[in-house]
């Protein structure tokens, strides 16, 4: 006779463990401490196993019912049972490990030999702040595309479009990732091409040559009351004219004052190869000067809140702000005004410049060029347009 649900609730306990048969080899088994367990007993490849469905009341008589019906249908077509509940089990517990988080952090860490030390943390941190929060501790399979289109479209609310198309790309990175490492099987976000809302990508914001002149006897002022450790980081990213991240993170080790060279180690350029950049008499005294001041045996921009650790390039970009120039130009965009302004005012060649800038190349030109050091040109160059920059101190402003 087949159980009923009252059955089922009204079976006591007794001294030893017993079952309550409900047909089809699935019984209920009542034990002495009064838990009940359903259980069902089968033959496969002549040999007597047994699979368990779960307690009741938590796993109710009909849906044990349907999962011993879907056993011998399984059964059937020469599936076991227990064998397919443990890879289950198994699928669960992998899909619960490998989470968008665990698999995104794992694919930073193989990636950091190939990125400056500033931008494998910048990648980090835009996942910590963007990403993570709302995909990440989803196993990496569960997550589909219009998922992936909700948080991009939160990134793009905020106005950033080049950091949405960033965050979308690397998305897509990690996915295709896990499906190489064999932890998803295809890159949803592939299918969000074109989805994104269409932005026109614009250059950094810079000085013009004929900027120069009021933005060198501000900073000279320093009616901002600018910290002289800031103050003096602006005036020496405007003597190299390196990316931001080179300057702040600039160590003594770095300086050969005897021989007027910085050497930036290839860890923190771009293009993770060692840079030259000459020092001009200006940039020496630059230098001299924040040796007197000295606050850290290892950054010559430390930071004044993290100890042990270097300037952020926010200091940057607000001292620019305090001067009166927000929107106007960034620390980057000193690169773009010593570009123009050495080709114009001081006739030196694109590719001398351009080596000085340490830019990525472009071709095989552009490559043959950079084995080209034009070292001896870069010094004198380094020094006219120090020269330059200092005479805009004393220039009348238009």
């Amino acid at each position: 006779m087949k159980l009923t649900d009252k059955a089922c609730k009204s079976a006591q306990t007794k001294e030893k463990t017993y079952t309550v048969s409900d047909g089809g080899g699935m019984f209920l088994e009542v034990n002495k401490n009064g838990s009940k367990y359903w259980r069902m007993k089968y033959r496969f490849n002549g040999k007597q196993k047994k699979l368990a469905f779960g307690v009741y009341p938590d796993v109710t008589l009909r849906e044990a019912r349907e999962l011993r019906d879907n056993a011998k249908k399984d059964i059937k077509i020469g599936i076991d049972p227990a064998i397919k509940k443990k890879m289950q089990k198994l699928e669960v517990i992998e899909a619960s490990a490998n989470t968008f988080e665990s698999i995104a952090r794992e694919w930073h860490t193989n990636n950091l030999s190939m990125w400056t030390v500033n931008h494998g943390k910048e990648i980090l941190r835009r996942f910590e702040n963007d990403i993570f929060p709302e995909i990440g501790q989803l196993p990496i399979t569960s997550i589909k595309a219009p998922l992936i289109l909700a948080v991009i479209r939160k990134i793009e609310k905020r106005g950033v479009h080049e950091l949405a198309q960033r965050a979308l790309q690397n998305i897509s990175r990690i996915f295709r990732y896990a499906v190489v490492t064999g932890r998803a099987e295809y890159d949803p976000s592939s299918a969000l091409k074109g989805a994104l809302m269409p932005f026109k990508k614009g250059h950094h914001a810079a000085l013009g040559i004929n900027d120069i002149p009021d933005f060198m006897q501000a900073l000279s002022r320093n009616d901002a009351r600018l910290f002289p450790h800031t103050r003096l980081a602006l005036e020496l990213i405007i003597h190299t004219f390196v990316r931001t991240n080179e300057l702040i993170g600039m160590k003594w080790e770095e300086i050969d004052l005897d021989n007027k060279m910085w050497a930036i180690p290839g860890e923190r350029m771009k293009m993770r190869k060692e840079h030259l950049v000459p020092l001009s008499s200006r940039s020496v005294e630059i230098i001299k000067e924040l040796m007197h001041h000295r606050l850290c045996d290892t950054h010559v921009f430390p930071n004044r809140v993290k100890r042990n650790g270097h300037m952020s390039d926010n200091t940057i970009l607000t001292a620019i702000a305090r001067l009166g120039y927000k929107g106007k130009t960034t620390g980057h965009g000193f690169r773009a005004l010593a570009m123009s302004a050495i080709k114009e005012k001081l006739g030196y060649r694109h590719e001398v410049v351009d080596r000085q800038l340490a830019h990525a190349h472009r071709s095989k030109i552009d490559a043959a060029y950079d084995r080209a050091d034009f070292l001896d040109e870069r010094i004198k160059m380094m020094q006219e347009w120090s020269d330059y920059i200092e005479s805009m101190k004393q220039a009348k402003v238009a």
